[in-house]
């Protein structure tokens, strides 16, 4: 149920998440190579990761998710980006999720208010288990962004 909901609300502000990580990655210290990369391009991927997110999350290891990121990974290589900012592209992505569904209420609105004792430990369970889910599809999708890269660094130049 949980899960669900944080897909569903996530889908429906895509494109609202996706701006504001792009504006945070263009102004963000530790990510300054991202200002030379459009804001629309920018936008545009992000958005990309939110709206596939409830597809992605139950298989963060598809080949789905490895291809978008590899192509990532091999764009920012492309752009010139270092690997360190495109790992702390991942690390603002997660923050903004994590800060989305702190400010939005997901968890107090999908818990019951009911406390009995059965009822309790089944929605803590239900959190860890998609605060598990989220941090293996990031886990998945660095690597495969870092694999891209390598890819693309490896390539003889032209």
């Amino acid at each position: 149920m949980i899960s669900a909901k944080l897909i569903e609300l996530v889908h429906i502000h895509a494109a609202r998440l996706a701006d504001d990580v792009a504006a945070d990655l263009r102004s963000n210290q530790r990510t300054p190579a991202f200002r030379a990369v459009g804001l629309a391009d920018l936008s545009q991927r992000v958005a990309q990761i939110f709206n596939h997110l409830g597809n992605w999350i139950g298989e963060p290891g598809s080949e789905a998710v490895k291809a978008e990121f590899a192509d990532w990974g091999r764009r920012r290589f492309g752009q010139g980006i270092p690997i360190s900012q495109i790992v702390q592209a991942i690390v603002v992505i997660k923050a903004h999720l994590r800060r989305y569904i702190r400010d939005h209420g997901l968890i107090d609105s999908a818990f019951p208010r009911v406390e009995a004792d059965y009822i309790l430990p089944m929605h803590l369970h239900s959190l860890q288990q998609l605060n598990e889910q989220v941090g293996a599809f990031f886990d998945e999708a660095l690597f495969q962004l870092a694999l891209g890269y390598e890819r693309a660094a490896a390539l003889p130049k032209r």
